[in-house]
């Protein structure tokens, strides 16, 4: 293919973001710019399916490669996909015009410069999957906490500017490393092209600190115990959209580095390190679980939840199995879809009685019954019940965590029966049992927007949860050659 169709990916919510900045908006008209905002996220979905339709599933290999110098002899502008990658995409330009929709009721100041901010981070987020050079996969990862910390700082609750700080400084302190071993990769290997990293492999006498350095910026961003802390704050106080973005997208980032780059990279450390992982993971699915469990505040009982899931996503990636591979990211993909409908169901409530604490509900499901329904369902998705795509994702995993390490299967297992406790107790809570507070008796139904945005994300999360051949088929291919080149690394070396 000739068309640069992933450089039209990320730079098309770009050029729409230029767009909004340099139209006047003198009557205050917010319709026009969301609609200028939603059409250019739209067109980009659009695209990423006929990139999705085009790509073939029978090789490994990456495609739709492009391939220009950037600066002479150093670093070259190279991106591409492959079966791992080419989901996340799909799932950023999903997302996006989802957020868009439902500024409706969240963003009541400053739209305009709201949306520029999301488009902007769409391009950003696109261009981390899509990277195959260390130095540009870099730039787009940490250029994404720009906007996000905007996002927050601006658009927040009471504490978004220390939030805000707290994010931005925690992720951006933990990629410090990252960058220090991009520059030490180059001067080991005299390139940082991912591809040919891949081929030539990195000497097994520097794998562990370079893993290290690594490790520390994945694991503040997926965000792995005890490095999470930075999460429910920045949820609690992001607004709606916000919220959406950074549980469906930005945490996916840090799993997909994991693959693309630890395994890639560094197969030796992997294995040497993998025994660490299982602890993190293990403790962050059980601890947050029981955290989660104590939560008042239902948007912070949703961010522990979003730390056990991606437990349980590091928990398969380290199992170096075709099951716990495939089930990281299929689990990635639905966290994606449930934890986006989870915080907008939130946000749902939250603009109608300004309040997020799950006290000030109950007895609701008489009120708001089509609200009721789809929040049970994503409740349920997000407990991994067989029928939605959590199942699948959690599934696949334990899978391969039993053939690899029996005692840690048995202690994550213990995270289903856990996030089965705490979802199921926070929908009693808030749609179940008295009507205490009267006030509930003056809220609204879904309105056209949110019932539209809640059916998209529960249309995929049933579909893929009873048939998810078109996700394990595009897969399939990249898992298997990833792990047969690791094994091979690991018996070379």
């Amino acid at each position: 293919m000739n068309f640069p169709i992933l450089s039209s990916l990320i730079l098309l919510p770009t050029v729409g973001a230029l767009f909004l900045f340099f139209t006047k908006n003198k009557n205050g008209n917010n319709s026009t710019v969301k609609y200028v905002a939603l059409f250019t996220s739209a067109v980009n979905f659009l695209i990423s399916i006929y990139l999705w339709i085009s790509f073939d599933q029978l090789t490994s290999n990456f495609q739709f490669i492009e391939d220009k110098t950037w600066i002479e002899g150093f670093i070259n502008y190279k991106v591409g996909v492959d079966g791992i990658s080419i989901l996340f995409i799909i799932l950023t330009t999903f997302i996006t015009p989802l957020c868009i929709v439902s500024v409706n009721n969240s963003v009541k100041t400053r739209l305009r410069d709201f949306l520029i901010a999301i488009l902007i981070m769409e391009s950003f987020m696109i261009g981390v999957f899509c990277s195959l050079d260390l130095v540009v996969f870099y730039l787009f990862f940490e250029a994404g906490l720009i906007p996000m910390f905007l996002i927050i700082g601006i658009w927040g609750g009471p504490k978004r500017v220390y939030s805000a700080f707290k994010f931005f400084l925690y992720t951006l302190l933990g990629s410090v490393l990252m960058l220090v071993a991009i520059i030490s990769i180059y001067w080991i290997s005299g390139t940082t092209d991912v591809i040919k990293l891949y081929e030539l492999g990195i000497d097994a006498k520097y794998q562990n600190l370079l893993w290290l350095a690594f490790f520390s910026s994945f694991a503040v961003k997926t965000p792995m115990w005890p490095v999470h802390t930075w999460l429910p704050d920045a949820h609690v106080e992001a607004p709606t959209a916000g919220s959406v973005l950074l549980a469906a997208i930005l945490l996916k980032m840090a799993g997909y580095g994991f693959i693309r780059f630890s395994l890639g990279l560094f197969p030796i450390a992997s294995e040497i390190f993998t025994p660490l992982i299982y602890a993190l993971s293990v403790i962050a699915i059980i601890l947050t679980s029981l955290i989660a469990l104590m939560q008042e505040d239902m948007k912070k009982l949703i961010a522990y939840s979003s730390v056990a899931h991606m437990g349980f996503v590091t928990l398969g990636i380290f199992t170096i199995q075709q099951q716990g591979i495939e089930g990281s990211i299929i689990q990635m993909i639905s966290h994606g879809l449930v934890s986006a409908a989870l915080f907008l169901c939130v946000g749902v409530v939250y603009d109608r009685m300004h309040s997020r604490m799950i006290s000030s509900y109950g007895g609701i499901v008489a009120i708001i019954p089509k609200y009721s329904i789809l929040f049970m369902l994503f409740t349920l998705a997000a407990l991994g019940l067989p029928g939605t795509s959590g199942f699948i994702g959690e599934f696949l995993i334990l899978m391969g965590v039993f053939k690899d390490n029996f005692l840690v299967a048995v202690l994550a297992s213990l995270g289903v029966i856990l996030g089965a406790a705490y979802m199921l107790w926070l929908y009693k809570r808030v749609v179940f049992g008295k009507l205490i507070n009267e006030n509930l008796k003056s809220l609204i139904d879904l309105n056209k927007s949110e019932y539209f945005i809640l059916i998209c994300l529960a249309a995929p999360t049933l579909f893929f949860g009873f048939y998810p051949d078109p996700l394990i088929n595009t897969i399939e291919v990249s898992v298997k050659d990833l792990i047969n080149m690791y094994n091979s690394n690991l018996i070379i070396k």
